[in-house]
């Protein structure tokens, strides 16, 4: 079982920086895939970006590629997103998620995780 707990979300200007983190407990975390998804008001739960277990491979959202970049400090049990040069639409609800043991590739799909945080508000005024 994992558990997950997101924090770091706040009101930021645009242009501005926000580092979520994502704690997780649980032994096997270090050992699995993760990523961290967003859902925009009255939108559907989108995909932004996804990290292998060792940190070495990743995968990110068009809309966020460059200015985003995920990390993973496996001897802290926590994730990260640092987010840079924020705009307007990037204001969502923005949840970390894992994938399940013995998973090893990073992924898109909102189906493949198993493990998901409650969220933590990310507002962007223009």
């Amino acid at each position: 079982q994992v558990q997950l707990v997101e924090s770091g979300g706040g009101l930021v200007q645009a242009g501005g920086s926000l580092r979520l983190s994502c704690a997780a407990s649980g032994r096997t975390f270090s050992n699995n895939p993760m990523g961290w998804f967003r859902q925009p008001p009255g939108k559907e739960r989108e995909f932004v970006v996804a990290i292998d277990r060792s940190g070495g491979s990743t995968r990110y959202a068009d809309s966020v590629k460059g200015r985003f970049t995920i990390s993973r400090d496996s001897a802290k049990n926590t994730a990260y997103l640092q987010m840079n040069s924020l705009r307007p639409e990037d204001t969502a609800v923005y949840y970390c998620a894992s994938r399940g043991l013995g998973t090893t590739v990073v992924s898109a799909r909102r189906s493949d995780y198993l493990y998901w945080g409650q969220g933590t508000q990310v507002t962007v005024s223009s």
